[in-house]
């Protein structure tokens, strides 16, 4: 395995690769605003606006459900726009990616209501949200890959940690649209109609995506594996088939890093919105403040630790990461209870600050793990899969695990957590180190190099 720290010929320069991951990181903001903007709607109006015969936590759940199904679509996303990522490039399918979720985005913020057509309400949510799912499901690999195949094999680590930040970046953004207008906002007018003007703003946000994701090219170590298969004429290049057969361990093992970095980004955020408004009966604002604090604080640590993983490896941050976020968790909740405002400021950045050590590397570290030929696909495959079981269920089961809202169960939640992070901490140890390696590797092109 290569180890080369040298540049890679047509390697882009410093300008190129800024451009690169500016491009990426405001392209993956902009599709996580519109993602996290449902869970935090979720949270605060889709029971009493879609599920309104329901009302208070049961309706609050029935939301998270269809949140969740924004996740099970994530899975099918990332491999149909993983298989043709890795066929015709990486910008092609960001480009559509960004369509699909800023249209599902400006549908929802146009829905009806169920007292205004029932049953059909919800049912529309639901599409919406599987549109969302599907084009953010492809969307995380490709940007991914672009700002990794693009940069330097000493600063992977660091140029990829942007495009991670774009995720708490669209976060921040949706959390202080939704915080700014809660304060402007009488309730009734937020849950009438304010909530809205935050899903179509999304229109504008994509207009400006585009307008930035067009203007780069494509991944030169794409176009050079490309053009080795290309020679290849013996059979049709399939990425799926072939990541399935020549990387089925690290599919695995990216799945396992997922399942604490996933779960307690929830935990920390969605459900300590809805933890606030449900259990404890506070103004929403106060949820979605203390997130929009941690969000900004995330945003500047995440390129901090991607320098950081450069020069030390990536899995000593994760580890530190996983155990963190195991142990937290059982904090967190009672920082929570004091309903003050400093307080879970401080518990959601501290939890975030946990989650941003497995984050900021995550991109540089599967990147790194699969070929060329199937990189799109084997990164997504394992983020994406994952999701369902982690980030999917997690509002879902930290719900049921609270129980009553007179007397929460939050042990049962930091147990669910701590599940999660032995889990992750057993998969990093079983992943090999990857720090610095070159990204010209591909199991899947050797075959054919040995019979040349």
């Amino acid at each position: 395995m290569s180890t080369a720290s040298t540049s890679r010929p047509g390697q882009s320069d410093r300008t190129g690769i800024g451009k690169v991951v500016g491009a990426s990181m405001i392209g993956t903001t902009i599709e996580w605003y519109d993602f996290f903007l449902f869970g935090s709607a979720a949270a605060l109006v889709f029971g009493d606006v879609f599920f309104d015969e329901l009302g208070g936590t049961t309706g609050t759940l029935y939301s998270f459900m269809v949140y969740a199904l924004g996740f099970v679509a994530r899975p099918l996303g990332g491999m149909v726009f993983g298989h043709f990522g890795d066929r015709i490039g990486r910008k092609k399918m960001l480009v559509l990616s960004l369509l699909l979720m800023g249209g599902s985005t400006f549908a929802i913020g146009l829905l009806p209501t169920y007292a205004q057509v029932g049953i059909l309400a919800p049912l529309l949510l639901v599409a919406c949200r599987l549109v969302q799912g599907f084009a953010v499901g492809g969307e995380w690999g490709g940007a991914v890959l672009m700002a990794a195949e693009h940069g330097h094999n000493t600063k992977r680590g660091f140029w990829t940690s942007f495009v991670q930040a774009g995720v708490p970046a669209g976060n921040l953004i949706a959390a202080g649209a939704l915080w700014i207008l809660q304060g402007v906002l009488t309730p009734e007018q937020f849950l009438s109609w304010g909530w809205r003007v935050s899903f179509l703003l999304s229109a504008v946000l994509v207009f400006i995506g585009l307008w930035v994701r067009l203007s780069i090219e494509e991944s030169p170590v794409f176009a050079a594996t490309q053009a080795q298969l290309a020679a290849r004429k013996e059979r049709t290049h399939q990425p799926l088939l072939e990541v399935i057969k020549h990387y089925p361990k690290e599919i695995l093992l990216a799945m396992g890093m997922r399942l604490a970095e996933n779960i307690s980004y929830y935990i920390f955020t969605v459900i300590s919105i809805s933890y606030l408004k449900d259990y404890l009966d506070t103004d929403g604002s106060l949820g979605t403040q203390a997130v929009l604090i941690g969000s900004a604080v995330q945003v500047i640590a995440i390129p901090l630790i991607g320098i950081a993983s450069d020069r030390f490896g990536r899995k000593p941050f994760y580890l530190a990461g996983a155990i963190g976020v195991g142990v937290w968790t059982f904090v967190f909740f009672g920082m929570l209870d004091s309903a003050s405002g400093g307080m879970v400021a401080l518990a959601v950045t501290i939890g975030l600050l946990f989650h941003a050590l497995m984050y900021s590397p995550q991109a540089a570290f599967f990147s790194e793990l699969f070929g060329t030929s199937v990189r799109y696909t084997g990164a997504s495959i394992g983020y994406q899969l994952a999701s369902v079981a982690a980030g999917a269920l997690a509002p879902i089961v930290a719900i049921a695990l609270l129980g009553d809202v007179n007397d929460p169960n939050d042990v049962a939640v930091g147990i669910y957590v701590a599940i999660a992070s032995v889990l992750t901490i057993i998969s990093v140890l079983f992943a090999r180190e990857t720090r610095g390696e070159s990204l010209e590797h591909d199991r899947t092109l050797q075959p054919a190099a040995a019979t040349s």
